[in-house]
């Protein structure tokens, strides 16, 4: 598999860096926040192109990453921080400090999943995002990252199921069509 070929690690945008959240994010209420999310993923489904659907992804993206506390914000920085300087250890120790304080915090779990799968560490990255989906079953980055961790493996048909259902949730999500098309071949076969 080519480079082009695998899908970014969950969190990092097209140019190689990471999602964050923006600087001033209004305070609103997690129920605020929970219908916000729910009204976006049914916009992502109907996004009628792919210019509008990175809009829509960029919004999700956004309020998942917002976290609820300063100190957690503050941590995320320095996590931003060890990553840039690549020092992916220090970033899994602070992720684990957040996850200890804030162990809702989806985007922590899923963050520390992408580390750990950037360090090929693919067990404890399963059991994070195992984490994160059943705090967010629809967190395409994470079903895309479970897909990518099962194709590693050689488990291709567990990985189709993966990415199916990440496109579920988001039909216009980046390379992911093109991964679902080449192991449907290679899994169901092709039309003859």
């Amino acid at each position: 598999m080519l480079a082009q070929d695998v899908p970014r690690p969950p969190g990092q945008s097209p140019d190689g860096k990471w999602v964050h959240p923006p600087a001033e994010v209004p305070k609103a209420s997690r129920a605020d926040r929970v219908r916000n999310v729910d009204f976006l993923f049914e916009a992502l489904k109907v996004a009628p192109d792919d210019e509008s659907a990175k809009a829509v992804e960029n919004r999700i993206w956004a309020l998942w990453m917002v976290s609820g506390s300063d100190t957690v914000d503050l941590l995320m920085l320095r996590v931003k921080a060890a990553i840039e300087a690549k020092d992916l250890n220090l970033a899994i120790r602070l992720l684990g400090s957040i996850i200890e304080l804030r162990p809702n915090y989806t985007e922590a779990w899923n963050r520390r999943a992408t580390i750990y799968f950037l360090k090929k560490d693919y067990s404890n990255s399963l059991a994070d995002i195992r984490e994160v989906l059943a705090r967010e079953p629809r967190h395409f980055g994470a079903l895309s990252g479970l897909g990518i961790i099962l194709q590693e493996l050689g488990d291709d048909k567990h990985a189709l199921e993966a990415f199916r259902r990440a496109l579920a949730v988001h039909p216009r999500l980046e390379r992911i069509p093109d991964l679902v098309k080449k192991l449907s071949d290679k899994i169901d076969g092709r039309d003859i």
